[in-house]
């Protein structure tokens, strides 16, 4: 927003909006903009619009991002799939690993490295926490009814009346833990898997999604 002294100015000098704001966008470094990008992978554009929208506030910038990622998913929503890749991570000690599928419309963007790369650090992520569901909606009644006679003995002895929103925080933290789209990406917890699914789909212009992944541990059944 510009200062009153800024539109006085302005006003006795044509153009000089103009040159303002020119100004305020050029204070936005190539630096800025080349670190956003390595962070991301978004595009020189798309990092430097958020950039100056976030007035050079990096934090500000990737927030303003993710949000845009996550509205380009909705709009990509009804596409279909017809490519992949499929990657694999095996701990060091060799005695547990994880494969992901993760989907995309072209063989254009599977085959791209980055891509895979992310399937990888996907499959990671499954090898070190080992989520039991994909997304919400894979949760069973049965695991909702298991959970919730195991959690409603722990809140016996509070309140009657805050029983039922305790007992549903309860349950809404132990389904997110256990629901890798909404885990925390254990390189980055700033962001969940689903927002790197997100991102991905920003960076490379399709549909994007993780289509399954298997966990296996050594003598785990």
């Amino acid at each position: 927003m510009l200062s009153p002294f800024m539109l006085w100015a302005a006003k006795k000098e044509p153009g000089s909006t103009k040159n303002i704001s020119m100004t305020k966008a050029s204070a936005i470094t190539t630096e800025q903009i080349k670190e956003l990008r390595d962070a991301t992978g978004v595009s020189i554009m798309q990092c430097k619009k958020a950039l100056e929208e976030a007035g050079g506030d990096r934090d500000k910038a990737l927030v303003i991002l993710r949000k845009i990622s996550g509205s380009m998913g909705a709009k990509k929503a009804d596409r279909t799939f017809g490519a992949g890749a499929i990657q694999a991570y095996i701990h060091a000690n060799g005695t547990v690993a994880a494969m992901v599928e993760l989907n995309c419309e072209t063989d254009f963007v599977a085959n791209n490295e980055e891509f895979k790369a992310l399937a990888r650090d996907i499959a990671m992520h499954v090898t070190a926490t080992n989520p039991k569901f994909l997304k919400k909606d894979d949760i069973t009644e049965a695991d909702q009814k298991a959970a919730k006679e195991v959690f409603a003995e722990e809140v016996k002895g509070k309140p009657a009346a805050m029983q039922a929103k305790i007992l549903e925080g309860k349950l809404a933290t132990y389904f997110a833990e256990m629901v890798l789209l909404d885990q925390p990406f254990i390189k980055d917890p700033s962001v969940t898997i689903q927002g790197l699914v997100d991102a991905a789909m920003q960076k490379f212009g399709e549909k994007t999604a993780v289509g399954r992944f298997i966990r296996y541990k050594i003598l785990e059944r």
